[in-house]
């Protein structure tokens, strides 16, 4: 696994905040994809990747099935991207899932405030 790469999960104003920093590939996308899977179907997740500064295909499927996931349960459970570096936008829009995904600048503003 990559040393530089971490994820953490914590809770604010109701939403689960999964926080990923470093690159998001082949060898940490595992790790993503394993604490996005803890968080019960129907949840409001926030996966910031402001401090993201590469994501592969691998990544991405990562959060597609985590969106997926979140939508399944009862109730209204979304999946919402921070995302403030050029390069991880551009990922996002060249493969059209920038329509896919809720995108928010500041973490704030993905949590309503």
């Amino acid at each position: 696994m990559d040393e530089l790469f971490q994820v953490t999960v914590g809770e604010d104003a109701g939403a689960r905040v999964v926080t990923a920093v470093g690159e998001v590939d082949v060898s940490t996308a595992p790790e993503l994809r394993e604490r996005l899977h803890e968080i019960p179907e129907g949840s409001i997740v926030v996966v910031d990747l402001s401090g993201v500064t590469f994501l592969d295909s691998t990544g991405l499927g990562v959060l597609v099935a985590a969106l997926k996931r979140v939508r399944e349960g009862e109730g209204e459970g979304d999946l919402r991207l921070v995302v403030s570096r050029p390069q991880v936008t551009k990922v996002l829009e060249v493969t059209g899932l920038a329509s896919v995904f809720s995108i928010f600048p500041t973490l704030d503003a993905a949590l309503g405030r």
